[in-house]
């Protein structure tokens, strides 16, 4: 991110410093530039030509919706789109439910992606998973049992704007009353009522981790709040999906305490990581393997109730990921959800 004509001052203080470092993108927009590169749909394998959705490249947001109309189109009596609420700019914000049962008790998973506009691989491996729940027979025991709600994309505004305007776009597109482009938004992964403000998140509009005026100002994290919590009551497994950095973290994020059933918590997601294949995922508290980060969605989520909380950093370090990447992350990731489910079905009730 230094520009050729500060390279050598930065290098300099580094070497000054005794700083080591090394160069993981030699030129971000190259790399930018080479990340998405247009399928010949007609040559692309395993289309259905019903809908332009693959996991060979990356989607814009009306592509990723057109899919998600297809299925509840396609298999009405299994999918249902349901419109939790409108973002800043008057997109829907929309869940996936899967279900097989007619029971309003069926005990669920809630899974999500997109909270930060540039993590594109995030909403890929989301998709991907609903493609395998609806469209491959051989995943139909993961219904069983279990009802899933499945949400792609948060931050659909600050997506399409990661799309067209800036690729590292991350907050979303609120204004916030100055005139900088990079002091538009919020962080919505810190706009979350609970310990909302604390360490880890930062009240300067410009930051990257702006908490927002208040807790739940933005429109998408307060129509999620709502309907998380109008299902909370048999909601008992919560994946937020993000990237990257291959790490699947437990609660808690805003300070180094843990909750009361870390230790089954721990087991299940160690058990996780253990069937991944291509890539290995660090395991353990937030704070411990990351950072701080007060105001968070997973930190809400457990504290409404949730009994088993992950946020997961996918594979691999930086956000512009070759889209060859897809399929191979998707791939190894839904069998850590084979693996969740697999040990939890059985013990699923609803009190």
């Amino acid at each position: 991110m230094v520009p050729p004509r500060h390279q050598k001052e930065i290098k300099q203080k580094l070497k000054e410093a005794k700083i080591p470092y090394e160069i993981e993108i030699l030129d971000l927009q190259k790399a930018i530039n080479n990340e998405n590169p247009i399928v010949n749909v007609s040559s692309a394998t395993n289309r259905n030509t019903a809908y332009d959705m693959s996991w060979t490249q990356y989607h814009r947001l009306n592509e990723i919706y057109d899919y998600l109309s297809y299925l509840a189109d396609t298999y009405p009596c299994l999918v249902q789109l349901i419109n939790i609420g409108t973002s800043y700019e008057g997109r829907p914000l929309y869940v996936v439910h899967i279900s097989n049962s007619t029971s309003a008790h069926t005990p669920a998973i809630w899974i999500d992606g997109t909270f930060h506009a540039r993590e594109w691989i995030s909403p890929a491996v989301v998709t991907y998973i609903i493609h395998q729940l609806v469209e491959e027979p051989a995943n139909l025991k993961l219904l069983q049992n279990v009802d899933w709600y499945i949400m792609p994309v948060v931050n659909p505004d600050g997506y399409e704007y990661s799309h067209v305007r800036n690729r590292l776009w991350r907050k979303t597109r609120s204004p916030t009353g100055l005139d900088s482009p990079k002091c538009q938004g919020v962080d919505a992964n810190r706009n979350f009522e609970f310990k909302w403000g604390a360490s880890g998140s930062s009240s300067n509009p410009c930051s990257q981790v702006y908490k927002g005026p208040k807790a739940f100002s933005e429109p998408e994290t307060l129509a999620y709040a709502n309907f998380i919590s109008s299902i909370s009551y048999k909601l008992k497994l919560y994946l937020t999906l993000h990237s990257s950095g291959q790490m699947i973290m437990l609660p808690w994020g805003y300070h180094r305490v843990l909750p009361h059933n870390f230790d089954d918590i721990l087991d299940l997601a160690l058990k996780a990581a253990c069937k991944f294949k291509t890539f290995n995922y660090k395991v353990g508290n937030t704070v411990d393997i990351l950072y701080r980060a007060s105001g968070n969605s997973a930190d809400w989520a457990k504290s409404i109730g949730i009994e088993y909380v992950y946020s997961v950093e996918l594979p691999i370090r930086g956000f512009v990921l070759p889209a060859s990447n897809i399929l191979p992350v998707s791939q190894d990731f839904f069998r850590a959800i084979d693996v969740f489910i697999a040990a939890k079905v059985s013990s699923l009730t609803v009190l």
